[in-house]
Formats: structure tokens, C-alpha cells, sequence
């Protein structure tokens, strides 16, 4: 893949909408694949300057940035956004011939906002025939793993990983507690985890806020399991923050798509609890013997590499999975 695969970059479009992205909290991803396509060395070896040369064709706009300079607050009205995509979409198929040959179908878009799924529905090609990389996975709502790609949400506040969590903490490091939680109350998941569980059992230390006078990453490092809720939406950054700190993620959610799921098997290195199931999360993470918990760990500790953002972008990192990710849509693309 990375000496055949080419991807053109379309050059319509100004900053900061496009050619631009934020490259910190829960929209890291989005802005830092932008960033390492338009200036970043590997991203520039994927590049060709030559689209008869592509295998894709990259869309480099940004949704967040739509919804900071184009979004009208408090209005939830998302029509401004699909505007803007039906027109970007216009101004490269007129100019070029490539969107109208395979009616997007080998062209890909990327966004970490929520309303990803939303401004992609500003024109029915790229909603329907485009490959999306989207954080907002999820199958209920339109995603298609076929030929969708999902995206890892990671929430950079200041768009470095925290020191504590760039180097993998010590195997033998001790973790006295057995489920680790805490997050806002939103979305219908949630209420149902604090509801059975926040406050009730020192084993599993639940918190809707956590004090100011305690860790959230200290208690990471210090717990077997960390519970990886959905909220309103389906993704959520914990799960790579579990990942970093090797704390086993307990996913609960439904129609979560998980991020590169068509390569990595989540299950040998999570534990998926469904939601009816939260009133035995204890017995159930009890039951899990010393020895898969263990398995789990250690293949944890392997997958890591597979959801960190390095600048420069090395080989099997996040850059590289996404890539890899569009490169096998595009294998089972059919183009006539």
C-alpha cells in the first residue's frame, strides 16, 4: 500500500474552511489528517500531483470548521453546512471529471464533528456512494461498513498527549480497582451506568464529575477495566484514552462501529457489556479469569500503536490506519 497507493488532493476551496482543521480536544483526528495530507512529509509519499494517477480523491474541507465560521448558535439548523458541501462538490465536478465518473464513489471525505454525518448529506453522492471517514459511526444513522471508515476519537486539549500516557506504563504496574468511569450525563446509556453503579461499590469507582481533588488519568493507570459509555453520540475519546493507559475497555454502546474494526479484533483486546447487562457489570467483569484479563492486556499493549498521532507520521499509527482503512474500500470498488 504505501508505495502504490496514491490519493489526489483537490486544491478548490480556501482557509480555513478547507485545507484546514483543528488539531486538538475531541477533533484531533480530523484536523491532523488534513494537516499531514496538505503538508506533512508521508502525507506527501500518499500524494500525486497527477489525478489520472489516483486511486482516490480527497475532499480536504473541514466540518468543525463549518460549524465554527458557518453555524448560526443555538439554531441546530445544519442546512448552512450542506450548502457549503453542495457547492464545494459543484466547483470540482464542473472543473474536473473525475466525481462524475464514478459518482464519488472513489472519493473520500473525513470529519471527528458529530455533524459529519449530517453536512455529508449535502449532496446524495457523497452520502451514498463516498467513503466517509466519520468518529461518528454509527450503523443506525446511515454509516455502512462496506464502505464507510471508522475514525478513532481522540481528545488532545492542547493537541499533545498527555506526558503520563506517551509511554506505556510499566506491565507489572499495580491496578487496585476494577472498573474506572467517569463523564457527563448524556445521552440514554449513561444515566442507566451512574443509576446501578455511581457511589455503590468501592470496586467500581463511578463518577458523573469527577472531584477536583482526585486524577481522572491516575485512575486509568490504577484501574483493570475502564467503561467506555456512548453518549449522545455513539463515539467517545475514552476508549482511546483506555488504550493509552492499557486499562481493558469495556465498550457499552449500540451500533458503534468500532474505529479500524475491519483489520483489528476488538474482542481480543476489549470486552463488549450490553446496556440490559449493567446490572451485572460486577459479576460479569468478576468473571473474567485472571488469565484472559491478562491476554487482554498484553494485546492492548500491542494495538496501542495503532491509535497514536506522531508527527511525523510512522508506520502502523493512526495516519496509517486511516489510509489503509480507505485503501481497502477502494480494493472492492469496481470501477468499470
Amino acid at each position: 500500500m504505501e508505495k502504490r497507493f496514491k490519493v489526489y488532493v483537490y486544491e478548490e476551496g480556501e482557509l480555513p474552511i478547507v485545507h484546514d482543521g483543528p488539531c486538538k480536544d475531541i477533533y484531533t483526528t480530523e484536523g491532523r489528517f488534513i494537516q499531514e495530507m496538505e503538508h506533512g512529509k508521508t502525507g506527501q509519499n500518499f500524494r500525486t500531483k497527477d489525478a489520472r494517477q489516483a486511486h482516490v480523491y480527497f475532499m480536504p474541507f473541514s466540518v468543525t470548521w463549518m460549524v465554527k465560521y458557518l453555524y448560526k448558535p443555538n439554531t441546530y439548523d445544519v442546512t448552512p453546512l450542506q450548502h457549503f458541501v453542495s457547492d464545494y462538490v459543484r466547483a470540482i465536478s464542473t472543473k474536473h471529471p473525475f466525481w462524475n465518473k464514478t459518482h464519488a464513489a472513489d472519493h473520500f471525505m473525513l470529519s471527528c464533528h458529530d455533524w459529519g454525518p449530517h453536512a455529508s448529506q449535502g449532496h446524495p453522492n457523497l452520502y451514498n456512494n463516498s467513503i466517509r471517514a466519520l468518529c461518528n459511526a454509527n450503523s443506525s444513522e446511515g454509516f455502512k461498513p462496506q464502505k464507510d471508515v471508522s475514525l478513532p476519537e481522540i481528545n488532545l486539549k492542547d493537541g499533545n498527549i498527555p506526558v503520563r500516557l506517551l509511554s506505556p506504563p510499566p506491565p507489572s504496574s499495580p491496578r487496585p480497582h476494577l472498573a474506572f468511569f467517569a463523564g457527563g450525563v448524556h445521552g440514554p446509556i449513561r444515566p442507566i451506568l451512574l443509576h446501578h453503579w455511581k457511589g455503590r461499590d468501592p470496586d467500581l469507582q463511578v463518577y458523573e464529575y469527577l472531584p477536583k481533588d482526585l486524577d481522572y488519568y491516575s485512575f486509568m493507570l490504577t484501574s483493570k477495566f475502564c467503561l467506555c459509555p456512548s453518549g449522545y453520540e455513539v463515539a467517545s475519546p475514552r476508549i482511546v484514552e483506555s488504550v493509552y493507559a492499557e486499562c481493558v475497555p469495556v465498550i457499552i454502546s449500540n451500533h458503534y462501529v468500532l474505529p479500524f474494526s475491519d483489520v483489528l479484533k476488538w474482542e481480543a483486546f476489549s470486552i463488549h457489556v450490553k446496556v440490559s447487562e449493567l446490572p451485572q457489570l460486577k459479576e460479569i467483569l468478576m468473571s473474567i479469569p485472571e488469565e484472559k484479563y491478562l491476554k487482554l492486556k498484553g494485546n492492548l499493549r500491542a494495538a496501542r500503536r495503532h491509535f497514536v498521532l506522531n508527527q511525523p507520521a510512522e508506520r502502523f499509527d493512526v495516519f496509517h490506519m486511516i489510509m489503509h482503512s480507505v485503501w481497502l474500500r477502494r480494493l472492492n470498488l469496481k470501477l468499470e
